[in-house]
């Protein structure tokens, strides 16, 4: 790389953060502009699957992020009613042996404080309580509520699923749309879980459970080096339309859960103050890269995507892998337009093979009880794992696809390209 650039990144989500390491480390100049006043993530557990493990290797951080992550043993499919096992999907060793880099679970917040620490170690410039409130794709600069402008030579949008710059690129609204879902989100103690015969074999071992039910799901796993039980349901949506977060009501769990497995029902009785969130979706997009070829979109702001197969921030953070190590080959700044080509070539089918894939799995999950639903139950206990199978995390063939992809290697050949 000859030409060194200034880039500003707007949002210092996962992806943003990820993007500001990745173009920092290729010897560009990087500020971060975020619109909170102070940098905190907010939610509970989030999921890192090889193919973002592996990044985070690459940039140092796996043995911090080891400290403050667990890797799961498998995921266990689970019929909702009575907990029966439907199929396992082995993870120790699968993951380092067959990917190169583990599984592990996390809290949101951990993974974001890693990122952030390791942007403040290289220099990258974080402003915050900045929201921005215009853009010129041309300069391009954006335009902050102060007045203020910042002009680069790169901006990159990664402002997430309610993105103002993707309203902007487009020029109209691009507010996100409903699923029809939304996921409560749970932290109990395993301690208490370990106390209770019916419950000490769930926090016995890392393992992610999932019961399959009509309509809903719950998703659940270890945090913390095993203190804190990770609980995740999804469900239909039925919050009201001005509203996307709430505090779930007395006893509406345990009226939805009703004729669910004793075990999960024992475990909703043991949290307190739950909180729902919406779950929403944006459209997929053309393009995210503006014709004058110095603005782009990453992460939720251009593919966001239900969280059914745990690959969102996962694709967020291959995002500003890819585009901060295609940056890495600049050789002179009239090569921009090139390099945003080939990234958007590089991410945008992966990413939407992914979102429409997790879409998927949300209705294997939700199927209501019948004849579909008990075909489905009769090859997940057959338990192949040929290509096709409902479970996308135990389809060989989709899940090397998605756990064995390398930013890295996609970068080089990207840089081929661009020679």
């Amino acid at each position: 790389m000859t030409a060194s650039l200034d880039v500003v990144i707007v949002g210092a989500g996962l992806g943003g953060l990820a993007a500001a390491i990745g173009t920092q480390l290729a010897g560009h100049r990087v500020t971060v502009v975020e619109q909170a006043h102070h940098l905190a993530e907010v939610g509970a557990g989030i999921q890192v699957p090889p193919n973002a493990s592996r990044i985070l290797a690459q940039w140092d951080l796996l043995g911090s992020f080891s400290k403050e992550s667990t890797s799961p043993h498998a995921f266990r499919i689970r019929g909702y009613s009575t907990g029966e096992l439907m199929c396992e999907q082995q993870l120790i060793p699968t993951a380092v042996e067959t990917y190169g880099a583990p599984y592990c679970n996390v809290h949101r917040a951990d993974y974001h404080n890693l990122l952030i620490d390791k942007c403040y170690s290289l220099g990258v410039r974080v402003l915050l309580n900045s929201r921005v409130v215009s853009a010129d794709f041309n300069a391009p600069s954006i335009t902050l509520a102060s007045g203020e402008t910042l002009t680069a030579d790169l901006v990159i949008g990664a402002d997430g699923l309610k993105s103002n710059l993707r309203s902007l690129l487009l020029g109209r609204p691009s507010p996100p749309y409903l699923t029809g879902d939304l996921a409560y989100r749970i932290l109990i103690s395993a301690d208490l879980m370990r106390a209770d015969p019916d419950l000490a074999e769930l926090a016995a071992k890392p393992i992610i459970n999932v019961w399959m039910g009509p309509r809903a799901h719950a998703m659940c796993y270890l945090l913390k080096g095993g203190s804190v039980y990770n609980i995740v349901l999804c469900c239909p949506d039925n919050l009201p339309a001005d509203i996307n977060i709430a505090r779930a009501a007395p006893g509406e769990l345990e009226e939805f859960f009703a004729t669910w497995d004793p075990r999960l029902r024992k475990l909703l009785a043991l949290s307190h103050d739950v909180s729902k969130w919406r779950l929403q979706n944006s459209r997929e997009m053309e393009t995210w890269v503006h014709p004058a070829g110095r603005f782009t979109l990453l992460g939720d702001a251009c593919h966001a995507t239900l969280p059914y197969l745990a690959q969102g921030a996962a694709m967020a953070v291959e995002d500003g892998a890819v585009i901060g190590g295609l940056l890495g080959k600049l050789e002179s700044e009239d090569q921009l337009p090139d390099i945003l080509a080939i990234y958007q070539a590089l991410r945008k089918h992966r990413t939407e093979r992914v979102v429409k894939a997790s879409t998927r799995h949300r209705d294997i999950f939700h199927m209501e009880d019948g004849e579909v639903q008990r075909a489905r139950d009769a090859i997940l206990r057959e338990g192949s794992g040929k290509a096709g199978f409902p479970i996308k995390w135990k389809d060989e063939e989709f899940r090397d696809w998605l756990f064995g992809y390398d930013a890295f290697e996609d970068v080089e050949r990207g840089g081929q390209v661009l020679e």
